[in-house]
């Protein structure tokens, strides 16, 4: 989940894309203001990490974590 014009979510993203592209997944960006319900959810808490509909991380990502957490 990201936000447009957040610098934490593009350093976020582009540290993790080559993680989960190597577990053979896809990184997909999700803005929080183009839907009223994640934007309520996640408000300012942006970036955050979503495995299969669970919250995996919330500002922060440990790449070792997030590769064992994509097996």
């Amino acid at each position: 989940m990201v936000r447009e014009g957040c610098g934490s979510c593009v350093r976020v993203a582009t540290q993790i894309g080559p993680v989960v592209g190597a577990a053979g997944g896809v990184l997909e960006l999700r803005d929080v203001d183009t839907d009223p319900e994640l934007a309520m959810e996640y408000g300012d808490r942006v970036p955050v990490v979503v495995i299969d509909g669970e919250e995996f991380a919330c500002w922060e990502v440990d790449d070792e974590e997030l590769a064992q957490a994509l097996l």
